[in-house]
């Protein structure tokens, strides 16, 4: 529970990969953080990206140099920071001739090099493609570079990991729905969405990090004028059985000047994404709809030898891009970079709000954030991020890391493992414990998910719902059977009724 009479250095509203990234840095530094999320973390824009830690080549053609530099530099450092989550993924460029000439394309390329330094990753090259390549026969040429690959809702959870162990309060399926100045202090209303309960919290500043919700949570809860406009661009995906079973991911072009990618994910599986639309309905409420969905279906088959249908398609999913408006006349070439609005009254009670941003850049963006928020606290620590691993993290190599836990849990299997070391790195120890056996994990709820490992997600990584469990904790959604899933949600009932039963009890007591 939330002390009565304490007021926080800084309130964060939103739990997505900004607000998390602003809380983790923002507690590193000896602030005292309260950050509340609506509905679960990663829950919105932050589960729905591309999955891709990126300095983004594309954004060259709208000579957003300046982003694509500090995208690069963050890939580096994300890449050492979290190795576990995020892995290096090379990428094939198909070259058509007609879309964008080969010159511009090595042109495009050397800058991608070059721009920021690499340390972890090859350089861009040419290539050719045989008989045994899966693309259409007709394309022969084309060219290979190298980006990231992240699990960007553990991204979040991580990032929410790393506030808490510094102190943070992270409060999840807790809504901001009133917010105001009183005595140099902002009072803050939320409402729990499991309980019904309301309480208020006092916090010296306010950070809105609400993504989608940044500009309406002024009206909502703020009653003030949004100083900046967002422009929300819905992005979608489809996801569908592995078209083929190279380890590199592809890089389509199409004849509207996008781009969409087809990524190995999860082993099994092709995700295909992203389109660029216009949307101004609820963040919500977000979905694919048909035109999208057959728009990635058609570039695909356009490319592929492999051609899928809609009846491929076991998973879609939508989120939508809160992008500061810059005026561009389209969703593609709207900025991609971000703008901190700070206002105060009086030197006092300051609210900074987070506008635009991509996740490759969010580490850069909490930085920065948190360093205009500093002056008004003393005795604050220095920027700190750079070069700290994220929980699970702090390891060098994936093979010594595999090797140690072989030895650990040697009865193991070879797919568990691998799954829970890419989820977990070195907290993997904290998941199992001094379990001995697949029998002491307890109950296996299908795709080897057992119920030692919901019951840490639950107790540990703020995991409330079956959907919590099943697609931002983990991917497992893909795998599990209708009658698994409903078995996840009674069994995530029970547990979350006796944690009430037991908070109800430490409370009287308190």
């Amino acid at each position: 529970m939330v002390e009565v009479n304490k007021i926080f250095d800084i309130a964060v509203i939103g739990g997505g990969i900004n607000g998390t990234g602003v809380a983790a840095d923002a507690a590193g530094r000896g602030l005292n953080v309260f950050l509340c999320e609506q509905n679960d973390l990663a829950s919105a824009t932050s589960s729905n990206s591309s999955k891709l830690i990126h300095g983004g080549l594309r954004y060259l053609e709208h000579y957003e140099f300046n982003l694509v530099k500090k995208a690069l530099t963050e890939r580096e450092i994300l890449l050492k920071n979290a190795p576990h989550i995020i892995r290096p993924l090379r990428f094939r460029l198909p070259h058509q001739q007609h879309l964008r000439p080969s010159l511009l394309i090595r042109a495009g390329l050397f800058l991608y090099d070059n721009l920021a330094k690499r340390v972890t990753l090859p350089a861009s090259k040419g290539i050719k493609f045989n008989e045994n390549s899966p693309l259409a026969a007709s394309i022969t040429k084309g060219f290979e570079y190298s980006d990231g690959w992240v699990d960007d809702a553990r991204l979040v959870v991580l990032n929410a990991v790393a506030a808490q162990n510094n102190g943070a309060m992270v409060k999840t399926q807790t809504k901001c729905i009133k917010a105001i100045r009183k005595n140099d202090v902002w009072c803050i209303t939320v409402l729990n969405n499991l309980s019904g309960e309301t309480y208020t919290v006092h916090a010296r500043s306010v950070i809105n990090a609400s993504g989608p919700w940044v500009a309406r949570l002024f009206s909502d809860a703020l009653s003030l004028k949004s100083p900046q406009n967002v422009r929300l661009v819905k992005g979608s995906h489809i996801v569908v059985p592995r078209i083929h079973d190279q380890e590199e991911a592809y890089m389509l072009q199409n004849a509207d000047q996008r781009i969409v990618f087809v990524i190995p994910f999860e082993d099994d599986f092709s995700l295909i994404g992203t389109t660029d639309v216009e949307y101004d309905g609820d963040p919500a409420e977000v979905k694919i709809s048909e035109e999208e969905t057959q728009y990635l279906i058609n570039i695909t088959n356009d490319y592929f030898k492999n051609k899928i249908t809609k009846a491929d398609i076991v998973k879609t999913y939508s989120g939508v891009r809160p992008l500061l408006d810059d005026e561009s006349v389209n969703a593609q070439a709207v900025t991609r970079d971000y703008t901190l609005e700070l206002e105060d009254v009086a030197g006092k009670a300051p609210i900074l709000s987070v506008f635009g941003g991509k996740i490759t850049t969010y580490r850069k963006l909490a930085e920065a954030a948190v360093n205009k928020i500093v002056p008004y606290f003393e005795n604050t620590g220095p920027a700190w991020t750079e070069n700290a691993p994220l929980p699970g993290g702090d390891f060098t190599h994936l093979a010594v890391l595999t090797n140690a836990i072989t030895k650990q849990y040697p009865w193991l299997p070879l797919k568990l493992r691998t799954r829970m070391i890419r989820n977990y790195g070195t907290r993997i120890t904290d998941v199992l414990g001094a379990a001995s056996s697949l029998q002491s994990l307890g109950q296996m709820f299908g795709a080897d998910l057992y119920e030692q490992e919901v019951n840490f997600l639950i107790e540990r990584e703020w995991a409330n719902k079956v959907e919590d469990i099943i697609w931002r904790r983990t991917k497992l959604g893909l795998y599990l059977s209708a009658q698994q899933v409903n078995d996840i949600k009674e069994y995530l009932l029970n547990q979350t009724a006796i944690l009430a039963r037991k908070s109800s009890a430490l409370t009287k007591v308190a």
